[in-house]
Parts: C-alpha cells; structure tokens; sequence
C-alpha cells in the first residue's frame, strides 16, 4: 500500500517491540491485532524499506539523529 499511496523516494521503517508499544500508550496488553498489523500488513514494507530503525531501546532524540543523518548521506549519493 505504502507504493500505491505515495511511492517514496525513501522509506523509513520504525519498529518496536509489542511490550514497548503497549506501554507507550498506556495499555495493559497488547491488542490481538498487533501480530497481523507488523507481521502480514508491514512486512512488505519493512522487506523494502532504506532505513530500519528498532524504536525499542531508543529516544526520540537518538531516532531523529539516526534520520537526519541517513538522509544526509542519501542525500549525497543521489
């Protein structure tokens, strides 16, 4: 979907781990369509993306600086 709605010059794909996502937003438990939304929906995505980033373990802080840093260089190489 992400080709068909946009098709990117770059795509960037953030990812975080079930617990993380659900403690972010204040939920006790993830919720059952979490496996088919990472799994089957943005697998193509993730498959296809430039840039992988695992939020899990970072600020947003230190994912701006990884993007802002990736661009860069993209940005040199084209």
């Amino acid at each position: 979907m992400w080709r068909r709605l946009t098709n990117p010059d770059v795509l960037i794909y953030l990812d975080v781990t079930i617990a993380c996502a659900a403690d972010r937003e204040g939920l006790d438990a993830p919720s059952s369509w979490w496996a088919d939304e990472r799994e089957v929906r943005l697998a193509h995505a993730r498959t296809h993306c430039d840039l992988y980033i695992d939020t899990t373990s970072r600020t947003p802080d230190e994912v701006y600086t990884e993007v802002v840093q990736f661009l860069a260089a993209w940005r040199r190489h084209i």
